[in-house]
């Protein structure tokens, strides 16, 4: 029967008319499943165009963003577009090519590192690329100023500072410090008065960045007695307790980074530049009676003081709020800070070891070079040595061969714990030297002097503050040594045409080149107060300027005075 079925013996079957519809049915299926599989790879290059479309618009709005002038692309800009700007369209008297040049470079350099544009170290490396391409120095003249007596005087003094570090004495030392002048309840001003009179007297008796290298550890050693900012004490105050600790920091790190400069002032061996104007006045006037130690000690000791005390003045005002002294107590107890100082027990062989080092280090600062009569241990060596290459280095180099007593075999000091050295303080030197170097070679530093010789027809009154500024800016840009010898030859001509006694005019123009208040790369005990974190320039500038004010106005006031008396001017004869 069509269309029907019928069932017999239990079984069942199927038209044989509706199995046929059946099998065509899924044969249709099939065929159209194919079909599908077959068309599937067709699209598929669709969807990945689709997509690629999509990425690459993506992409492009990511390019196009990244067209946009950011802060830190301008910073970058700035540098070489001033090059080019003072290339092209600034002239300098004379014709001078080669100062045209130096000035355009070291627009470039400065800017780079005012406006932290790239890394200070990798800004620092631009004169050794930058003065071979614009006919400046040769490059291998470029190289040596980034390894001279001075940058080894930093190294090894580096390595020092490292092994006190390392065996906690500046936490000792700093236990000590804070124990004498925090007061009972906390005295900001005076522990501020302490830190920077010990760095002070510290700088008298050896170079300012030894000095700043050694008293720096000593002062993080007291700020990390502090909380880190944002954890909870800070929000159980009304005032927020960061705020002030970070004033107070700043105040700390740059007490220790100008007190350095200050006391090295006050002794013929405290810095370099001193050393230089007695080297030079007893080169220009033989005849003259020298500059000894103690001469230069009973006026430069008076002038430091009054600088110093200005100094604390202005950190005192700037850095130690209403506030402080109650929000640092709950960290500086004088019962607590003596329980920790006793809790580090007796000092170690090792300790003693590094201190004795450094004992020895200062003795040979303070001996190599003192006066025409007692010229020092260097003159055993013909004026060959100098303060880092043997007595700095030769002594960093003892820490490595000295057994510390702790461990068989172990030294004082090993490498792999020079690994924290801040070579990019290094390189910051070396860049210094090299722009000193290009200066005067090039021809500039003879452009900058003939700009000052209006002062011929001013008063003493005058003159002796605008001698002080002018060598405290040119100091800013350029290393105290180099700005000394560059400007003390000048002001003697300057001093003769104007009938004066030539110290009249060297003395401010030498002290006012220790006036480097502004920039980091102004000193090298600067760059190690910079280097901590605590600062920038900008507070270095807040700081800075009042201080290079108050400076300018003490040496004009003593000069006249004090200075008249202790270097017997009014005998002087006009030759």
């Amino acid at each position: 029967m069509a269309g029907g079925y019928y069932s017999g013996g239990g079984g069942c079957c199927i038209d044989d008319e509706d199995e046929d519809d059946k099998l065509s049915s899924r044969s249709r299926s099939r065929s159209r499943s194919r079909s599908r599989s077959r068309r599937a790879p067709l699209l598929l290059p669709l969807i990945q165009i689709h997509t690629t479309t999509t990425t690459t618009a993506a992409s492009s709005t990511a390019t196009a963003a990244t067209l946009i002038p950011s802060k830190s692309n301008i910073c970058i800009l700035l540098g070489p577009c001033s090059c080019l700007l003072i290339l092209f369209l600034v002239d300098l008297p004379g014709g001078r090519q080669s100062s045209r040049n130096m000035l355009a470079v070291l627009s470039w350099v400065l800017l780079w590192w005012l406006t932290d544009a790239v890394p200070m170290a990798v800004a620092s490396m631009a004169p050794l690329f930058l003065f071979p391409l614009f006919g400046i120095a040769r490059a291998d003249d470029v190289a040596k100023s980034y390894m001279d007596d001075v940058i080894a005087l930093v190294l090894g003094s580096f390595i020092l500072a490292l092994a006190v570090q390392h065996y906690n004495i500046h936490r000792r030392l700093a236990l000590n410090i804070t124990w004498l002048f925090c007061g009972d309840p906390v005295n900001p001003p005076l522990l501020l008065l302490g830190i920077c009179s010990t760095t002070a007297f510290v700088s008298m008796w050896m170079h300012n960045t030894a000095a700043a290298v050694m008293m720096m550890p000593v002062a993080n050693g007291m700020l990390q007695r502090f909380p880190a900012a944002g954890s909870e004490a800070d929000h159980q105050e009304e005032v927020n307790p960061a705020d002030v600790r970070n004033k107070f920091c700043k105040g700390v790190i740059l007490g220790v980074t100008y007190s350095a400069a200050v006391g090295g002032m006050s002794t013929l061996t405290g810095t370099g530049v001193n050393l230089i104007l007695a080297g030079m006045w007893e080169t220009y006037f033989p005849e003259e009676n020298p500059i000894s130690f103690s001469t230069w000690l009973l006026f430069a000791f008076p002038l430091a003081l009054l600088i110093f005390f200005a100094l604390w003045a202005l950190l005192c005002f700037f850095y130690c709020s209403n506030d402080s002294a109650k929000l640092l107590s709950s960290y500086l107890d004088r019962a607590h800070l003596k329980t920790e100082l006793q809790s580090l027990g007796p000092m170690a062989f090792a300790e003693k070891m590094v201190l004795s080092v450094f004992g020895v280090l200062v003795l040979l600062w303070m001996t190599r070079s003192l006066t025409n009569d007692v010229p020092g241990w260097g003159a055993l060596f013909d004026g060959r040595v100098g303060d880092g290459t043997v007595s700095q280095v030769m002594m960093a180099t003892l820490l490595f061969v000295i057994p510390n007593k702790k461990k068989p075999g172990e030294k004082l000091m090993d490498w792999s714990k020079c690994k924290n050295l801040h070579w990019n303080i290094i390189l910051l030197l070396g860049a210094g030297f090299a722009i000193a170097d290009g200066v005067r070679t090039s021809g500039l530093a003879d452009v900058l002097s003939e700009n000052i010789k209006f002062l011929e027809a001013a008063p003493y009154i005058a003159v002796a503050p605008l001698v002080c500024l002018v060598s405290g800016t040119i100091t800013e840009f350029t290393s105290n040594n180099a700005t000394t010898t560059l400007i003390v030859p000048l002001l003697i001509e300057l001093a003769q045409s104007m009938k004066l006694h030539p110290l009249l005019l060297m003395v401010p123009g030498a002290v006012g080149a220790q006036f480097a208040f502004l920039l980091p790369t102004g000193t090298p005990s600067n760059i190690v107060g910079f280097t901590t974190g605590h600062i920038d320039i900008k507070d270095m500038v807040k700081t800075g300027i009042p201080l290079k004010v108050a400076g300018i106005a003490a040496l004009s006031l003593l000069m006249p005075t004090l200075g008249a008396l202790v270097f017997q001017t009014s005998s002087w004869k006009i030759y």
